[in-house]
């Protein structure tokens, strides 16, 4: 949504602004410059990045325009999640616990807290780690290194969507004087013509160096910020399991370790600790156990 307002926002500020400096908004469209820059920037995205960023980059416009951040009941999910899964560590024999672990999509445990069950990534994460916690002799500070490690590896992923959207943003001024460029060529072809058709060549070919620069600095690059944002809050989800597991390793209660995540959120969405002691003693679920 706030996407699609900054862009009316900006539209009509620009459009409207030269209408009132006695601008004609028709001498703008000009649909063949606007082939040749996004056509031209579509093909060295395509050439720059295997299919797999292609593919991550349209979801990651999609999951921008849909602000698909996490949400307080994200967080909540995972902490109530986590809270069940130390609990059952701490009270139950391994088989038991095993059965959790090693088919999530089958546990009831797991079906309590959907949001976290669709985010595969994320479920195989916690899983993992709670495979480690089980083995028994694995050191506290060589798992959070691992975490670390791993962590940071899904991070480069997940911004590769950014930084190629990114790049599209950084070429578009460039691919627009080529698209002027070719403007003035094409009028100096009709350099015979009447000061007003020569006249009119000329200003169509400089729309291609406002355009490429518009959709760079307009267009492109607040995407490319917007994709970025929503990916990183995305990880902050990896960094609660991961405070929250490493307390749990060094001894701290369930409901203390969830504490230890709980703080790493950013003030603006983190759940308040009544809200996160409901999720967790109170049996936890709320929208996710009604959704299931």
């Amino acid at each position: 949504m706030t996407i699609i307002l900054g862009l009316v926002i900006m539209l009509v500020c620009m459009l409207g602004g030269f209408m009132a400096m006695g601008g004609h908004v028709d001498v703008l469209w000009q649909p063949w410059e606007f082939v040749i820059i996004l056509g031209t920037s579509l093909g060295t995205f395509i050439v720059a990045n295997p299919m797999k960023v292609i593919k991550d980059a349209g979801k990651g416009i999609g999951e921008a325009f849909g602000n698909a951040a996490p949400t307080s009941r994200h967080y909540l999910d995972v902490m109530g999640l986590l809270y069940s899964l130390m609990r059952e560590l701490r009270s139950k024999p391994r088989n038991e616990v095993e059965k959790h672990i090693d088919a999530p999509e089958e546990s009831p445990l797991f079906q309590k807290f959907t949001t976290v069950l669709k985010n595969k990534d994320l479920t195989v994460f916690i899983c993992d780690y709670c495979r480690l916690i089980i083995i028994g002799n694995a050191r506290t500070h060589e798992v959070e290194a691992l975490m670390d490690e791993e962590i940071q590896t899904l991070r480069y992923d997940k911004l590769k969507a950014y930084q190629a959207i990114s790049n599209v943003a950084d070429g578009l001024p460039a691919i627009g004087i080529i698209a002027a460029v070719l403007g003035v060529v094409k009028a100096m072809g009709a350099i015979s013509e009447p000061p007003e058709v020569l006249g009119h060549l000329i200003g169509a070919a400089l729309v291609g160096t406002f355009a490429g620069i518009f959709f760079s600095y307009g267009v492109f690059a607040p995407l490319a910020t917007k994709v970025k944002g929503g990916r990183e809050k995305q990880m902050r989800l990896y960094i609660v399991s991961k405070q929250t597991l490493l307390a749990f390793m060094n001894g701290a209660m369930p409901q203390v370790a969830v504490e230890y995540g709980r703080k790493t959120i950013s003030a603006y969405e983190r759940p308040t600790i009544d809200e996160v002691e409901a999720e967790t003693v109170g049996g936890g679920g709320g929208e996710s156990k009604k959704a299931a």
